[in-house]
Protein backbone atom coordinates (compact mmCIF):
# COMPACT_ATOMS: atom_id res chain seq x y z
CA UNK A 1 0.00 0.00 0.00
CA UNK A 2 1.27 3.42 -1.39
CA UNK A 3 1.20 6.63 0.71
CA UNK A 4 0.49 9.55 -1.28
CA UNK A 5 2.61 12.11 -0.56
CA UNK A 6 1.26 16.43 -0.03
CA UNK A 7 3.02 17.95 -2.68
CA UNK A 8 5.97 20.69 -1.04
CA UNK A 9 3.93 24.61 -1.20
CA UNK A 10 4.42 26.79 -3.82
CA UNK A 11 5.78 29.99 -3.77
CA UNK A 12 1.78 31.27 -3.72
CA UNK A 13 1.55 28.81 -0.73
CA UNK A 14 4.39 29.84 1.25
CA UNK A 15 3.19 33.86 0.43
CA UNK A 16 -0.36 33.03 1.96
CA UNK A 17 0.97 30.82 4.94
CA UNK A 18 2.88 33.88 5.71
CA UNK A 19 0.00 36.21 5.59
CA UNK A 20 -1.88 33.93 7.89
CA UNK A 21 1.06 34.17 10.17
CA UNK A 22 0.51 38.07 10.47
CA UNK A 23 -3.42 37.57 11.10
CA UNK A 24 -2.19 35.19 13.79
CA UNK A 25 0.06 37.79 15.13
CA UNK A 26 -2.93 40.73 14.88
CA UNK A 27 -5.23 38.85 17.26
CA UNK A 28 -2.66 38.65 19.71
CA UNK A 29 -1.14 34.83 19.23
CA UNK A 30 1.96 33.83 18.74
CA UNK A 31 2.28 31.93 15.48
CA UNK A 32 5.52 29.70 16.82
CA UNK A 33 4.00 28.38 19.76
CA UNK A 34 3.08 24.49 19.24
CA UNK A 35 -0.22 24.47 18.56
CA UNK A 36 -0.46 27.12 15.98
CA UNK A 37 3.15 25.73 14.41
CA UNK A 38 0.86 24.10 11.28
CA UNK A 39 -2.07 26.39 11.19
CA UNK A 40 -0.84 28.39 8.43
CA UNK A 41 -0.35 25.48 6.27
CA UNK A 42 -3.60 24.17 7.55
CA UNK A 43 -5.82 27.06 6.83
CA UNK A 44 -4.26 27.40 3.45
CA UNK A 45 -5.36 23.53 2.52
CA UNK A 46 -8.99 24.48 3.50
CA UNK A 47 -8.89 27.83 1.82
CA UNK A 48 -8.24 25.56 -1.46
CA UNK A 49 -10.82 23.28 -0.25
CA UNK A 50 -13.62 26.22 0.66
CA UNK A 51 -12.81 27.96 -3.13
CA UNK A 52 -12.81 25.15 -4.81
CA UNK A 53 -15.31 26.72 -7.18
CA UNK A 54 -12.86 29.07 -8.98
CA UNK A 55 -11.30 26.27 -10.48
CA UNK A 56 -15.22 25.13 -11.83
CA UNK A 57 -16.53 26.01 -14.76
CA UNK A 58 -20.27 25.74 -13.78
CA UNK A 59 -21.68 25.49 -17.98
CA UNK A 60 -19.58 22.31 -18.19
CA UNK A 61 -21.56 20.59 -15.64
CA UNK A 62 -24.85 21.35 -17.91
CA UNK A 63 -23.24 20.59 -21.56
CA UNK A 64 -24.60 16.94 -21.47
CA UNK A 65 -28.20 16.41 -21.66
CA UNK A 66 -30.29 13.90 -22.66
CA UNK A 67 -33.46 13.93 -25.01
CA UNK A 68 -34.85 10.65 -25.02
CA UNK A 69 -37.67 11.50 -22.22
CA UNK A 70 -40.54 10.31 -23.92
CA UNK A 71 -41.45 14.22 -23.83
CA UNK A 72 -41.42 15.06 -20.15
CA UNK A 73 -42.49 18.53 -19.85
CA UNK A 74 -43.38 18.78 -16.26
CA UNK A 75 -41.18 20.04 -13.52
CA UNK A 76 -37.97 18.59 -12.34
CA UNK A 77 -37.20 20.00 -8.55
CA UNK A 78 -33.90 18.74 -6.40
CA UNK A 79 -34.33 20.25 -3.20
CA UNK A 80 -32.72 20.75 -0.16
CA UNK A 81 -28.96 20.72 -1.68
CA UNK A 82 -26.63 21.42 0.75
CA UNK A 83 -25.30 25.01 0.17
CA UNK A 84 -21.47 25.81 1.80
CA UNK A 85 -20.44 29.24 1.18
CA UNK A 86 -18.84 31.99 2.50
CA UNK A 87 -19.45 36.10 2.79
CA UNK A 88 -17.38 38.00 0.86
CA UNK A 89 -17.78 40.90 3.42
CA UNK A 90 -16.53 39.04 5.93
CA UNK A 91 -14.88 35.56 4.76
CA UNK A 92 -16.67 33.80 7.31
CA UNK A 93 -19.63 31.10 6.47
CA UNK A 94 -23.74 31.13 5.64
CA UNK A 95 -24.61 27.56 5.26
CA UNK A 96 -27.87 26.06 4.34
CA UNK A 97 -29.91 24.65 1.35
CA UNK A 98 -30.85 24.97 -2.29
CA UNK A 99 -33.90 24.34 -4.02
CA UNK A 100 -33.35 24.33 -7.85
CA UNK A 101 -36.22 23.34 -10.14
CA UNK A 102 -36.71 23.37 -14.08
CA UNK A 103 -39.18 22.96 -16.66
CA UNK A 104 -37.59 21.10 -19.67
CA UNK A 105 -37.57 21.88 -23.30
CA UNK A 106 -37.09 18.34 -25.14
CA UNK A 107 -34.07 17.73 -22.73
CA UNK A 108 -32.89 17.61 -18.92
CA UNK A 109 -30.04 17.39 -17.36
CA UNK A 110 -28.60 14.50 -14.78
CA UNK A 111 -30.26 15.47 -11.79
CA UNK A 112 -26.68 15.74 -9.54
CA UNK A 113 -25.54 17.98 -12.60
CA UNK A 114 -27.50 20.61 -10.48
CA UNK A 115 -26.18 19.90 -7.04
CA UNK A 116 -22.56 20.08 -9.14
CA UNK A 117 -23.45 24.20 -10.28
CA UNK A 118 -24.79 24.73 -6.83
CA UNK A 119 -20.92 23.88 -5.58
CA UNK A 120 -19.47 25.67 -8.34
CA UNK A 121 -20.95 28.64 -7.28
CA UNK A 122 -20.97 28.24 -3.59
CA UNK A 123 -17.64 27.50 -3.29
CA UNK A 124 -16.12 31.20 -3.89
CA UNK A 125 -17.13 34.32 -1.75
CA UNK A 126 -20.25 34.92 -2.43
CA UNK A 127 -23.75 37.10 -1.33
CA UNK A 128 -26.55 35.14 -1.18
CA UNK A 129 -28.25 36.95 -3.87
CA UNK A 130 -25.73 37.18 -6.25
CA UNK A 131 -24.99 33.11 -6.00
CA UNK A 132 -29.09 32.62 -6.19
CA UNK A 133 -29.08 34.29 -9.80
CA UNK A 134 -25.90 32.82 -10.63
CA UNK A 135 -26.85 29.27 -10.57
CA UNK A 136 -30.42 30.41 -11.62
CA UNK A 137 -28.53 32.27 -14.85
CA UNK A 138 -26.90 29.62 -16.03
CA UNK A 139 -29.01 26.79 -16.45
CA UNK A 140 -31.58 29.45 -18.17
CA UNK A 141 -28.42 29.87 -20.32
CA UNK A 142 -27.48 26.41 -20.78
CA UNK A 143 -30.47 24.58 -20.41
CA UNK A 144 -33.11 27.08 -22.54
CA UNK A 145 -35.65 25.31 -20.72
CA UNK A 146 -39.40 26.63 -20.41
CA UNK A 147 -38.70 27.99 -16.99
CA UNK A 148 -35.69 27.77 -14.30
CA UNK A 149 -36.64 28.23 -10.40
CA UNK A 150 -33.81 28.66 -7.54
CA UNK A 151 -34.12 29.28 -4.06
CA UNK A 152 -31.75 29.32 -1.12
CA UNK A 153 -32.64 29.15 2.47
CA UNK A 154 -29.57 29.93 4.85
CA UNK A 155 -28.19 30.82 7.82
CA UNK A 156 -25.17 33.37 7.90
CA UNK A 157 -22.21 33.57 10.87
CA UNK A 158 -21.90 37.21 9.69
CA UNK A 159 -25.23 38.05 11.17
CA UNK A 160 -25.50 35.01 13.75
CA UNK A 161 -22.17 35.24 15.47
CA UNK A 162 -21.33 38.55 15.30
CA UNK A 163 -22.27 42.37 14.60
CA UNK A 164 -26.41 41.79 15.34
CA UNK A 165 -25.60 38.35 16.80
CA UNK A 166 -29.13 36.91 15.85
CA UNK A 167 -28.83 33.03 15.84
CA UNK A 168 -31.35 31.49 14.03
CA UNK A 169 -32.43 33.60 11.90
CA UNK A 170 -32.86 32.52 8.26
CA UNK A 171 -32.49 34.71 4.99
CA UNK A 172 -34.44 33.54 1.84
CA UNK A 173 -33.98 34.44 -1.39
CA UNK A 174 -35.33 33.20 -5.23
CA UNK A 175 -34.87 33.75 -8.30
CA UNK A 176 -37.13 32.97 -11.09
CA UNK A 177 -37.08 32.50 -15.17
CA UNK A 178 -39.93 32.10 -17.84
CA UNK A 179 -42.68 29.96 -16.99
CA UNK A 180 -41.72 30.99 -13.03
CA UNK A 181 -42.36 34.52 -13.48
CA UNK A 182 -45.17 34.11 -16.20
CA UNK A 183 -46.98 31.31 -14.78
CA UNK A 184 -48.87 32.15 -11.23
CA UNK A 185 -50.11 28.09 -11.32
CA UNK A 186 -46.21 27.23 -11.97
CA UNK A 187 -45.19 29.35 -9.22
CA UNK A 188 -47.78 27.83 -6.92
CA UNK A 189 -46.67 24.45 -7.51
CA UNK A 190 -42.95 24.72 -7.03
CA UNK A 191 -43.35 26.35 -4.00
CA UNK A 192 -45.79 23.89 -2.36
CA UNK A 193 -43.54 21.22 -3.39
CA UNK A 194 -40.53 22.66 -1.55
CA UNK A 195 -42.98 23.49 1.31
CA UNK A 196 -44.08 19.42 1.04
CA UNK A 197 -40.27 18.34 1.09
CA UNK A 198 -39.32 20.53 4.03
CA UNK A 199 -42.74 20.24 6.19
Amino acid sequence: MTTKRARPPSAADKLAMGHVRGLLTHIGEDPDREGLVDTPKRVVRAMAEHFAGYHLSPKAFLERTFEDVEGYDELVLVSDIEVHSHCEHHMVPFVGKAHVGYIPRGRIVGLSKLARVVDAYARRLQVQEKLTTQIANVIEEVLKPQGVAVVLQCQHFCMCYRGIKKPGSWTTTSKLHGVFLENSASRLELFTLIGMKRG
